[in-house]
């Protein structure tokens, strides 16, 4: 759909809103009971700190606010934070175009290899790059979480592009338009949301990593809240940190939220199209084909080949643990699992919403479910400590409170996937079913979520992989005597038996590139068909 002022010489093609026909029904109660009943359980962190901080001796963190070193450690936080996310969106949207848009050379392979880096953890990564080169700081700490966040923008884009209006683009073309500003003022619109969520995901995971800006010495919040609770045992400057995490985290996902809602929404059905791809020359394909090799190389490659070298030295020794390396990777397997169904479960109710209302109530409940996200692992694993000691004992370092762990840090994960999957479902089609007499229930059923199920699927691999292989709630909360591969490889590293932990690293990433595949898979074999979409 184009603008009438399309016509008019110097048009804007920016595609004209659809009318606005339809009736307007408002949220349902019982999804936003559902989905207040999650942000309640994923904002429990931040109430046990606003608790914990109130409890502080008087003046303690009007002091630990006011240190000048609190404001070094949030600018050097922010710079990292912005940095990243800038580098992940010059690249990533480049990447997803050429994956999506053109005729690129062994497509397949590089659908899959450009989603590889999600399965090497951060702190696996950065451990290679310091031995294998003398990067530190911030330098070291960007690319290494560069490089291992990329993925987070590609994936979600390539798929928004394979389903984009391109009538839009064409029409522009035919119109005058160059390729570069057809695209700029057609499709761009049409993915920014997408982008937007992907943007998200890599400013939280960016401001809550704790391994990589420890292992490269980088003065971020959350290594100073490790320092805080481990380390000098100031209570009051840690909440004050975590607090301060938390405002950063609320602030990024305000940004993303005023970015999707300038978005076009489009009511026009699409199915995932393959065609009309932009001819790649050879110059072109050499081009694409090196800097795509350049960036898998790095974080992919590097890391591998180190620890592939480590871990043939550790076979030398005989330094293996056949028996509890099984043990670590069932383990692994069964809480990525479980975790994934938790939090895409909690996610749907506040993702349904905040895809199809933009009510106040339904703002300020999709935020309140990326609080937990923006909290350090070692936070979120004190503030679960402290409710069962106080409320259930008997459950302490169980399975079950480890998985809900997992669900309070990760609901964002799945959030973003689901709600950019249901967004991109016509709502025509649902105002269809309505009117046949569908209710609301069977119509999310038999027409929103068999066509939304891809971006669902994706944001619960995502939520798997990331279990996998998080490190700071597992150590604190899991049961006594089970390991995963993630604590086991900590553990190891810790007494710098770097042979012997090398092993636990290449399984993790070899269990986390189970999820991986699946990513790369999901987005590009499932078209919607003519009975799903009646």
């Amino acid at each position: 759909m184009i603008s009438a002022r399309a016509g008019r010489a110097g048009a804007d093609f920016r595609p004209a809103r659809p009318p606005l026909r339809r009736r307007r029904t408002g949220p349902s109660k019982v999804l936003l009971f559902l989905a207040a009943t999650g942000m309640l359980f994923v904002a429990f962190p931040v109430v046990f700190l606003i608790v914990e901080l109130l409890g502080q001796p008087d003046g303690a963190a009007w002091n630990a606010l006011q240190r000048p070193r609190t404001w070094e450690l949030v600018r050097s936080t922010l710079v990292l934070v912005a940095a990243v996310t800038a580098g992940t969106l010059a690249v990533g949207i480049p990447t997803a175009f050429l994956l999506a848009r053109t005729t690129l050379a062994i497509r397949s392979f590089w659908m899959v290899a450009t989603t590889l880096p999600l399965a090497i953890p951060s702190y696996v990564a950065g451990f290679a790059w310091v031995s294998f080169t003398p990067l530190r700081g911030f330098w070291g700490s960007f690319l290494v979480l560069f490089l291992v966040s990329v993925p987070y923008v590609t994936m979600p884009v390539t798929a928004a592009l394979r389903r984009v209006d391109r009538d839009a683009e064409s029409v522009a073309r035919t119109l005058g338009a160059g390729p570069l500003r057809a695209f700029c003022s057609t499709t761009l619109p049409q993915i920014a949301p997408a982008a937007g969520a992907g943007a998200l995901l890599v400013a939280l995971y960016t401001l809550s990593d704790f391994g990589v800006v420890a292992i490269m010495r980088y003065p971020a919040l959350t290594w100073a809240v490790q320092t805080a609770f481990s380390g000098t045992f100031n209570r009051a400057l840690a909440i004050v940190f975590s607090l301060l995490i938390v405002a950063l985290a609320l602030l990024i996902v305000l940004a993303e939220r005023a970015v999707r809602r300038r978005a076009v929404v489009y009511d026009k059905v699409r199915a995932i199209d393959d065609g009309g791809r932009w001819r790649l020359a050879l110059p072109g394909q050499i081009a694409a084909g090196t800097g795509l090799a350049v960036v898998f190389s790095a974080a992919v490659g590097v890391p591998v080949v180190v620890l592939v070298d480590r871990i043939l030295r550790s076979v030398a020794d005989w330094d293996l643990e056949v028996g509890r390396l099984a043990q670590a990777a069932g383990a692994t397997v069964a809480f990525g699992l479980a975790g994934a169904f938790l939090a895409t479960l909690v996610a749907l109710p506040v993702s349904i919403l905040a895809a199809r209302h933009r009510a106040r109530s339904v703002s300020v409940l999709e935020t309140g479910t990326y609080l937990g996200h923006g909290l350090p692992g070692i936070v979120l694993g004190l503030s679960m400590v402290y409710l069962v000691l106080t409320l259930a004992p008997a459950f302490y370092q169980s399975i079950g409170v480890l998985i809900l762990a997992y669900g309070i840090l990760f609901v964002p994960k799945a959030s973003g996937s689901v709600r950019s999957a249901i967004m991109q479902v016509p709502r025509n089609l649902e105002d269809a079913a309505r009117t046949s007499g569908y209710s609301a229930w069977r119509t999310a059923l038999t027409v929103t979520l068999p066509l939304a199920w891809p971006g669902i699927a994706a944001g619960a691999m995502l939520v798997a992989l990331t279990v996998m292989k998080e490190l700071p709630a597992t150590l604190m909360l899991r049961p006594i005597g089970t390991d995963t591969l993630a604590t086991r490889l900590w553990q190891l590293t810790d007494i710098s038996a770097y042979g012997a932990a090398a092993p636990y690293a290449i399984l993790l990433i070899l269990v986390g590139s189970g999820p991986v595949l699946l990513l790369a898979w999901v987005p590009g074999n499932r078209r919607p068909t003519a009975a799903g979409a009646a």
